[in-house]
């Protein structure tokens, strides 16, 4: 047999479909975000501005969060030495985790390696802990929490997305002595809405549900000392578990979970994924904890993006341009259809200098491929304008998009 024919038509496969996802060599420049310099293997190096990254407010370049990381790697070295377990708990990781649970206003939180693992170790694990659970998942979950959903074998039911009604549907006609988990997202970022929190807790409360609630594209960006969409909302003290990132709004990397401290000490000692894992380099977790400290008391990070956001939207609204008009800072424009959706991401590229990464299949459904705008802090307003105009020319005028449309 063949092997490698089979996996080299699989990925032919993807390239017919417009699927085919490439990497691009990209160099951030300290202190110039958002701009990047792009090593093209065709053109040479070349300086370009980056519309898609998750560091929304700019902290993966803020001084404070880079002093933090020179200072721990200068005292404490390089790696953490072993898994949590085993020589890897380190005063960063303590310090971190005390650091969220006090800006979740939180018993405990639990560091991980990654956003990812964090839903995938603490879902799976809870369920598993919970005799004949069900988990109650809203139809547009994240990946890593349909993982840990999977992992944990326990039933799951999906409610269709931020649709109240349905889910009090499916929990009524639940079995009232099941335990239940309510599994949603307070920002959906491919969408670039924002769940009807309020509603999804008291469905909760009135069923005896704990809620699951995963902040990633939220934490450090909304609330008064950005802890969240629950924190803006005034609803933190009523969500049992919330889940984050460092590796978006707080611009490096790594996940955790905050929660009571049962609840935390479980996921801790009963999770694969956290258990046999190396923990996070010391480094990292103080530049982590300096970028979370400061977010709880600047809002000027908060405010720029805010105002960028609102200017982006503000002038695809006025060019009647077709992005979904979600509540967040996710701005979606829709294409349609993958080939598409890739030439124009390859001509913002190649003739203006301006990256943005094509979203297609899997991760948003066929038919619905989009550009996903992230207006940062770092943005300058007449960056912002610049990209509008480019979007407005290649939609009305160069007509570039007529093929998905069509």
């Amino acid at each position: 047999m063949d092997y490698n024919s089979i996996f080299s038509a699989r990925i032919d496969d993807l390239k017919v479909e417009g699927r085919y996802r490439t990497f691009a060599n990209l160099e951030r420049i300290v202190g110039q975000f958002p701009k990047a310099l792009y090593h093209d293997p065709e053109r040479g190096t070349r300086e370009v501005t980056v519309w898609c990254s998750n560091d929304y407010l700019g902290m993966g370049q803020n001084p404070v969060v880079l002093n933090a990381m020179k200072e721990a790697i200068d005292r404490s070295g390089a790696g953490a030495g072993g898994t949590r377990n085993i020589s890897g708990t380190t005063r960063y990781h303590v310090e971190l985790e005390e650091s969220v649970a006090d800006l979740h206003n939180k018993e405990a939180a639990l560091v991980f390696s990654s956003g990812y693992v964090a839903n995938e170790g603490a879902l799976s694990t809870l369920a598993k802990l919970l005799p004949n659970c069900i988990i109650f998942s809203d139809a547009l979950n994240h990946a890593s929490m349909i993982h840990g959903m999977q992992s944990s074998r326990q039933e799951k039911q999906i409610y269709r997305h931020n649709d109240v009604e349905h889910l009090e549907e499916l929990l009524r006609a639940a079995d009232p002595n099941r335990p239940k988990i309510i599994a949603f997202e307070s920002v959906y970022s491919m969408e670039g809405d924002i769940c009807p929190m309020k509603e999804i807790v008291e469905l909760a409360e009135k069923y005896n549900a704990l809620t699951y609630l995963d902040e990633v594209h939220a934490v450090g960006l909304y609330g008064a000392r950005g802890a969240g969409v629950a924190e803006e909302r005034g609803l933190m003290a009523r969500i049992d578990i919330i889940e984050g990132t460092f590796g978006k709004g707080f611009g490096l990397m790594g996940g955790y979970i905050a929660g009571t401290r049962n609840v935390v000490d479980a996921v801790r000692s009963y999770a694969p994924g956290f258990i046999f894992t190396t923990a996070l380099p010391p480094a990292l977790l103080a530049g982590a904890r300096a970028s979370v400290e400061h977010l709880k008391v600047s809002g000027i990070e908060r405010m720029r993006q805010r105002r960028n956001v609102k200017h982006l939207k503000d002038l695809l609204t006025a060019a009647d341009m077709p992005f979904m008009q979600g509540e967040s800072h996710i701005v979606p424009l829709v294409v349609g259809e993958a080939t598409c959706c890739k030439m124009v991401t390859d001509l913002l590229l190649d003739q203006y200098d301006i990256y943005v990464q094509p979203i297609n299949y899997p991760t948003v459904p066929r038919g619905t491929e989009r550009l996903r705008l992230t207006a940062t802090a770092a943005h300058s307003l007449e960056q912002v304008e610049h990209m509008a105009s480019v979007l407005t020319q290649l939609w009305h005028e160069n007509h570039v998009f007529q093929y998905a449309v069509a």
